[in-house]
């Protein structure tokens, strides 16, 4: 069986942790290198790291942040942010990180996960999905730049369709629970596993391991987190003893 993975994911703008409420009112929360070692230290399966100002600036995610991060780390590293070519992908696949993850570009051009899947391989590539409940409505809306566009697209179907196209893994984030420490979006994810055949990663709303044990129920392959453990209100470790306890198949 396969175990369960605890991702913390760090957002950086300006080369230093942010965190927020649904993608704004951002504040410092320490410096990427020392919270990815630290996290690694407590077990965390993987790291995953988003530049926010990236796409809205029209810039590259910095190469340097990646390339300091695989100094200090021997867990996968996933990066995402700016990426809008095969090129930006290969620079920062260099630079060490061992999957790239594409929301904005891969609304607006399709075909840009096609063409990395075929030159880095499906494993690589995974799909960053932020999906807001759309008003007065069923489903979920892909929303993109930050939460800022609203694009029109199912969230369910995009991620159907992105599988086609040889996406490797989801990061599924409810815009709508962000950083409110409301629980992931369980119906959402529900939805996406009964649509797609590749790795759900749970993103958006978690306050402890009640809501990551609910995304495993719901899902989830993997459960990523990032104010609970930037505010030291759980360590990985403690998630994950926790979460053992309760007879989840997780990496000790």
């Amino acid at each position: 069986m396969l175990t369960k993975r605890i991702i913390p994911c760090l957002d950086v703008r300006d080369g230093r942790v942010v965190k927020g409420v649904r993608f704004t009112g951002l504040r410092d929360a320490g410096d990427p290198v020392e919270q990815a070692a630290r996290y690694q230290s407590q077990g965390a399966d993987e790291i995953v790291i988003l530049d926010v100002s990236a796409t809205p600036e029209g810039r590259a995610t910095g190469i340097e942040t990646v390339a300091a991060l695989r100094e200090v780390l021997s867990i996968p590293l996933t990066v995402g942010g700016g990426v809008r070519s095969v090129a930006d992908a290969e620079r920062l696949l260099g630079a060490g990180a061992d999957k790239v993850a594409v929301n904005t570009a891969a609304v607006e051009r399709p075909a840009i996960l096609s063409e990395l899947a075929r030159r880095t391989g499906s494993q690589c590539v995974v799909l960053a999905i932020d999906a807001a409940r759309q008003p007065g409505q069923s489903g979920w809306e892909v929303v993109t730049r930050s939460g800022v566009n609203r694009s029109g697209l199912d969230a369910v179907q995009w991620a159907r369709d992105a599988q086609q196209l040889g996406v490797g893994e989801v990061l599924l984030t409810s815009w709508d629970r962000d950083g409110t420490g409301d629980g992931y979006d369980l119906e959402l994810l529900g939805a996406m596993s009964a649509a797609v055949d590749i790795p759900i990663i749970a993103s958006g709303g978690a306050a402890g391991s009640d809501h990551m044990l609910a995304a495993f129920q719901a899902g989830a392959d993997a459960v990523l987190a990032a104010s609970i453990f930037h505010d030291g209100i759980n360590t990985v470790t403690d998630i994950k003893a926790s979460l053992a306890a309760k007879n989840v198949e997780v990496r000790l």
